[in-house]
């Protein structure tokens, strides 16, 4: 039985206008509940959701792919072997899908949209585990971030591209009048045309979270998605195409509007697919090194990159030593310090700080934090929980470096390191992974501006009791073109951001080229082209 795009609209038009209402209010609003809860889910939720996953395992995944002759398994603890498809076949599948896609026009697109994100939201712990096994995070890390988050920027993504690709009317009647006759009429329609082919490149920390906007907004503004995993976390986005092209095939349409592209390690699709002519958008989150090429080499595309930089928080004063102790303890912990928002570079006056608990010099405060994150890790569940596992040999290398360096603070995972201004070469580095640097510097306001203008941020943080400071530490951070988050001590940490409410990256500086999610991060990828009669 076919649902067509338009049905699929009125289904889940109620949602999406309340999407539409909450990414301008940017209030708290989520529509997908994040607790892996029974009663939120339902008794057999669970247990269906990990029977599911189980079944993948060690087996060929299901799902269709133009061209493909052979499979690969390149994931280390999942076993599954997808369906591998040559890059001009996945390609070709891609425009031969397309006409059919404009078609079905923004609201039409937009309902399909929101049809595909209810199913992923329905196999919510299928989802989990899949996050879990290929990325190591905890399971209610990979439930919410892998899961309900993702499934909300989504969600955004949809929203803000069907705001913006409405806002020219379909249709138009437009008359001007003549003296002495009857006016001249013309009717003027319409059309969003998508700019072509995208291509999502997946990252291997947060399969879904990083790739769920890009592959959402491509999709509502009327272009097909080739989604290329990363090698290491293939199963959470093969799921998600498989998902898509069940919606697209119930919808009567061509299900290649969304193929997977998957590769053996090593292989180099991702630069073969970013740089063919008829890719027009990329969407990637990785390293700075292939973010840099592709922003240099894909120059067809438009090319929409979250790169790594150098998180920092500047520590003035603060009224709540123990609260912000404990706040920054869990953000440099978290996952194992291997989310592109964690902190790196935490920049103190070589006066130290005031605090409510006294002045702290440099090395008091060096030694607080490492008896903070020994507290918050010394019982072996809750550090389970909140470090989740290493996600690659890179990370462990970056690591071992760490733990090599002069002026070591704390030893264990994480890793933090005393620097002063002149070790440049190290804190300006990108160390991705359980690594921060606590930088003694006379001008801590000064040194955070220069480097994240020069080496990009997505994060930055401030705490101050001193509204001279913060006024300060405002301008500062425009001038970098970062976002500042100030005086964090509860339970909202610097490294996570709400969907509907939170930008993510901003543009503006190199670690970079968009925001998740304002209008700039949609309106490029596609055209509004009119005619008249």
């Amino acid at each position: 039985m076919v649902t067509s795009p338009t049905e699929f609209y009125e289904r889940h038009r109620d949602l999406l206008d309340r999407a539409i209402e909450a990414a301008a209010a940017r209030d708290y609003w989520s529509a997908y509940p994040e607790s892996p809860s029974k009663s939120v889910y339902g008794e057999q939720a669970a247990p269906d959701g990990e029977a599911a996953f189980r079944a993948l395992l060690g087996a060929e995944f299901p799902i269709e792919v133009p061209g493909a002759t052979t499979t690969v398994s390149t994931e280390l603890d999942a076993d599954v072997a997808y369906p591998k498809g040559d890059p001009d076949d996945l390609i070709a599948a891609a425009r031969a899908a397309t006409p059919g896609w404009r078609a079905a026009g923004p609201h039409g697109r937009a309902g399909v949209a929101a049809e595909i994100l209810a199913r992923l939201n329905a196999r919510i712990f299928e989802l989990a585990h899949a996050v879990q096994v290929t990325t190591g995070q905890a399971f209610v890390m990979a439930f919410q971030a892998g899961g309900a988050h993702a499934q909300d920027r989504g969600l955004e993504a949809v929203a803000v591209a069907l705001a913006e690709s409405t806002r020219i009317p379909a249709v138009a009647h437009w008359s001007k009048p003549q003296r002495g006759g009857d006016p001249l009429r013309l009717e003027k329609t319409s059309t969003v045309v998508g700019r072509g082919v995208a291509l999502v490149i997946g990252c291997t920390t947060f399969p879904t979270w990083n790739s769920y906007p890009g592959l959402f907004a491509s999709l509502v503004t009327g272009n097909p998605v080739i989604v290329k995993p990363h090698p290491g976390a293939v199963l959470p986005l093969a799921i998600t195409v498989q998902v898509c092209r069940e919606v697209l095939t119930e919808a009567g349409l061509d299900p290649n509007v969304v193929t997977l592209a998957v590769e053996q390690r090593g292989e180099g699709i991702a630069a073969t697919l970013a740089t063919h002519p008829d890719v027009r958008i990329v969407d990637f989150t990785g390293s700075s090194e292939f973010g840099d090429w592709l922003e240099a080499n894909a120059r067809q595309a438009v090319v929409y990159t979250e790169k790594a930089g150098l998180n920092t928080v500047i520590l003035d004063s603060t009224a709540d030593y123990q609260g912000m102790l404990r706040n920054l303890a869990f953000s440099l912990s978290l996952y194992s310090g291997q989310m592109c928002t964690t902190p790196q570079n935490l920049l103190i006056a070589p006066a130290g700080i005031d605090t409510d608990a006294g002045h702290k010099s440099p090395a008091e405060f060096g030694a607080d934090l490492s008896a903070a994150l020994d507290k918050l890790l010394s019982d072996p569940q809750r550090a389970a929980g909140t470090l989740g596992a290493i996600v690659n040999d890179d990370v462990r290398a970056r690591l071992a470096e760490a733990g090599t360096l002069p002026g070591v603070l704390h030893a264990t995972t994480p890793v933090v390191v005393r620097l002063d201004p002149s070790d440049e070469k190290t804190y300006t580095r990108e160390w991705f992974g359980p690594v921060s640097f606590v930088i003694t510097t006379p001008t801590p306001l000064e040194l955070f501006t220069r480097t994240v203008r020069q080496h990009g941020a997505l994060t930055a943080l401030v705490h101050s009791t001193s509204e001279t400071f913060l006024d300060q530490a405002r301008e500062a951070a425009l001038d970098a073109g970062v976002h500042l988050s100030e005086n964090l001590t509860g339970g909202v940490f610097v490294n996570q951001t709400s969907a509907f409410s939170d930008l993510h990256g901003t543009g503006a500086n190199p670690a970079a080229t968009a925001s998740l999610s304002d209008a700039a991060f949609v309106t490029g990828r596609y055209y509004t082209l009119q005619s008249r009669r």
